[in-house]
């Protein structure tokens, strides 16, 4: 019998087996992982996953125009992009993966207007 280095579980297995369950061995290596000092690719990595998820849910319709100011208090921060697209008036959203913004001035205030990745913009 072997003992899971996670849950300190018995169990049976393979020769080379190390823990009870793929749930187990996730868990380990999260913890692990968690403690190790922040490298340059997951500061970038963590920023660009957080500015899409903030983008997402401020942009449930696909087109969508949200203050800045709303957008950095969730944390998003502009200058981590994917890339960029420019229409035929020669406006460039930037865009982080599927979801992209553009900033505008409406009324003396700072807004984002968000859109969505559509097939046309690879052209």
């Amino acid at each position: 019998m072997k003992t899971c280095p996670c849950c300190n579980e018995e169990f049976r297995g393979r020769e080379n087996k190390v823990f009870c369950s793929l749930y187990c061995k996730s868990a380990y290596n999260y913890e692990k992982d968690k403690n190790k000092p922040l490298t340059r690719f997951r500061v970038v990595d963590n920023q660009l996953r957080l500015n899409r998820k903030i983008l997402a849910k401020f942009n449930q319709a696909g087109k969508a125009t949200v203050r800045k100011q709303t957008l950095l208090a969730e944390g998003f921060d502009p200058k981590y992009i994917t890339g960029w697209w420019k229409n035929k008036k020669g406006d460039t959203y930037l865009f982080c993966y599927d979801y992209g913004f553009i900033g505008r001035e409406e009324n003396g205030k700072e807004k984002y207007v968000l859109v969505q990745w559509q097939d046309y913009m690879l052209k």
